[in-house]
């Protein structure tokens, strides 16, 4: 049966548009979130990037501590946490402060990229590829410090503060070696559409059929980030579409508006739904990448809550 109703979430990288400063980048992705949660969007999260051009969140952390107090409902998160450049006990500490101080608001998403240049990885943590290498056992850690069953040589260490509600763990990814890991370790999962060359219900489905339940959660649950580029009309929502990038592999699936779904919000609204069918899930995180102004991208996600309200 086709859903009628779905979740939104942002997919904010926090552009840098317009040769604005950084201070001004960040006030944008402040402003995005709040008129988010006047729209209606259930979720909030930012990306986490280092010495990449354009982008202006290296520590989403920091930026959803700023964002929390001026956002009252909203849940706010990491879209990701590279995981392979941190300490699991350091994650752990930050998002359960963040719980702490926003109490049932919290997400922590992980992912493995490195999140910038070679050097620049390696300037971060050194040699990322041993480091990706150790991800799983990293996740594991992570679980347990979550769960306040990790040991350091056999010795208790917990991560605190530790909050009355855990934040939830999901992992973000692209394929099915990220949805085999989410389901080891009984986590969320996140698929990247926008920046996907594989089938996501191919990878969705190994997800679910491989879940584990664990002390996180009992039953698989899943969201897919989509690309959307919504405009008053077909042609204005096109003309931004075609100045506009999505990062990730070129893919056959750009020629079919699988990786960016760009119209009137009836349009997007109406593929969002057929998307919802296609891939069993009901909740999104919307990217809407850099336009020719920020005022335009602002309104790309008025424009969709507004449809979405009316159902």
């Amino acid at each position: 049966m086709r859903l009628k109703k779905i979740t939104l979430g942002v997919l904010d990288l926090v552009p840098r548009m317009e040769d604005i400063s950084f201070e001004e980048a960040l006030q944008q992705g402040v402003r995005l979130a709040q008129t988010a949660e006047q729209w209606g969007y259930h979720r909030y999260w930012a990306a986490e990037h280092h010495d990449m051009d354009g982008l202006s969140c290296a520590s989403p952390e920091v930026l959803l501590s700023h964002i929390g107090a001026v956002t009252t409902r909203i849940r706010l998160g990491s879209g990701a946490v590279l995981l392979p450049h941190y300490s699991s006990l350091k994650v752990a500490e930050h998002y359960r402060m963040l719980a702490a101080l926003y109490p049932g608001r919290i997400d922590l998403g992980i992912g493995r990229a490195p999140g910038g240049s070679a050097h620049t990885s390696m300037a971060l943590s050194g040699n990322f590829l041993a480091h990706v290498a150790d991800m799983p056992d990293r996740v594991k850690a992570l679980r347990a410090l979550l769960q306040d069953s990790y040991t350091y040589e056999d010795v208790p260490v917990t991560a605190k503060p530790v909050p009355q509600v855990q934040p939830a763990l999901w992992m973000l990814g692209t394929h099915v070696k990220s949805a085999d890991l989410a389901a080891e370790h009984g986590t969320g999962y996140v698929f990247g559409q926008f920046m996907s060359d594989k089938d996501g219900k191919e990878v969705l489905a190994a997800y679910r059929e491989n879940f584990r339940p664990s002390g996180l959660q009992e039953e698989p649950s899943a969201i897919v980030a989509v690309g959307v580029i919504c405009a008053e009309t077909q042609g204005k929502a096109d003309e931004l579409a075609q100045s506009s990038r999505l990062p990730g592999p070129p893919s056959e699936t750009e020629e079919n508006g699988r990786r960016l779904v760009a119209g009137t919000p009836d349009y997007v609204y109406s593929r969002l739904l057929l998307m919802a069918d296609y891939y069993n899930c009901s909740e999104f995180v919307i990217y809407t990448p850099p336009l020719g102004s920020y005022e335009e991208r602002l309104a790309s996600y008025r424009l969709l809550a507004e449809e979405a309200g009316k159902l």
